[in-house]
């Protein structure tokens, strides 16, 4: 479904940090567009739903109060904000984002590199992606996909923004598994890293519609940088994040390129005006490469992952990728 006008069908785009500057030709009227979305946004906001209905799913299974003394905690520890009943959570010292236990979330799809590997179940790689660790994890995720996704959604439409999502989450769940073998990960912070790099690819690919070029990339690679160092905290999943933001970075080059000015309004202009191309020349040559990268690496990673290869054995500094080790925690 679309709202106002479809940009893409008419030639025209308009840019995340200001309106565009078209070329000074007579053919500018044809492909001016001064509205600020071009599609509905439903499928980010659906989403959003379908994480937190299954968080309180999660939440219901767990059974706090009844399964207390199975998970662990013994008898002095009480669950927390026990007047919600069996959606309580656990107790602080067990899960302090306010959620259930590990236990739990192992049952129902975590990832975890011995069922991938050794019990043949690689449906965690996407499973693990709508499950969260605690009300904090959620909440902070969420927040981020409706800033970071609706704003996309309304540009690219949901078929895309949905295939970068759902193949971004699954590529920082298999560099994460190919790190990761002694803990388990969940949450949707790889799929929101691709949605990140894509809008990075985004800007690259489309560099020519863009008004205020260096503060746009200046801004996005500032915010991305920050993300991608709170990573190298304790208890963080930096392999996830690296391995969507890659994985969504070289989607965007594929899914989101937008056409010449005025390709899509061609018909208005003189024959000697017209243009040949869709595309420009480095669009396409950055769309052959990445599709290649794309295929390669999912490849080599998953191959990799189901053969049981333990990635840090084979890269000593990978380690500090994700766990920067300080005089103040250890990793």
């Amino acid at each position: 479904m679309m709202g106002n006008r479809d940009l893409e069908r008419e030639g025209g785009a308009k840019p995340r940090n200001g309106s565009y500057q078209p070329p000074p030709t007579a053919a500018a009227p044809y492909y001016m567009e001064n509205s600020e979305s071009q599609w509905t946004s439903w499928l980010v906001p659906m989403i959003v739903v379908a994480n937190v209905a299954m968080f309180i799913v999660v939440m219901f299974v767990n059974n706090c109060p009844s399964n207390i003394n199975n998970f662990g905690s013994g008898g002095r520890r009480q669950c927390v904000a026990r007047f919600l009943g069996r959606l309580s959570f656990q107790p602080l010292q067990d899960n302090p984002l306010f959620g259930p236990s590990s236990s739990t979330l192992q049952n129902l799809g975590a990832l975890e590199w011995d069922k991938v590997v050794h019990g043949h179940q690689g449906w965690r790689l996407f499973t693990c992606i709508w499950l969260h660790a605690g009300v904090v994890h959620l909440l902070a995720n969420m927040l981020s996909l409706v800033f970071i996704g609706i704003r996309l959604e309304q540009q690219f439409g949901f078929v895309r923004v949905g295939i970068i999502y759902l193949l971004s989450g699954i590529g920082g769940s298999v560099l994460s598994c190919l790190f990761i073998q002694r803990s388990i990960s969940v949450g949707a912070s790889g799929a929101l890293f691709g949605l990140l790099g894509a809008m990075l690819s985004e800007l690259l690919t489309n560099w020519s519609i863009y008004t205020n070029k260096a503060a746009a990339l200046i801004t996005l690679i500032i915010i991305i940088a920050i993300n991608l160092a709170v990573g190298l905290l304790p208890h963080v999943d930096n392999y996830a994040h690296i391995g969507g933001f890659m994985s969504g970075f070289l989607l965007g080059f594929v899914l989101l390129l937008r056409p010449q000015f005025g390709w899509l309004e061609r018909q208005h202009l003189p024959a000697e005006g017209r243009l040949k191309s869709k595309f420009k020349a480095y669009q396409y040559v950055l769309l052959l490469i990445a599709s290649i990268l794309l295929i390669v690496g999912f490849t080599v990673g998953l191959v990799m992952l189901f053969r049981g290869v333990k990635a840090n054995e084979h890269c000593d500094w990978c380690r500090y990728l994700s766990c920067l080790r300080t005089s103040r925690w250890s990793c």
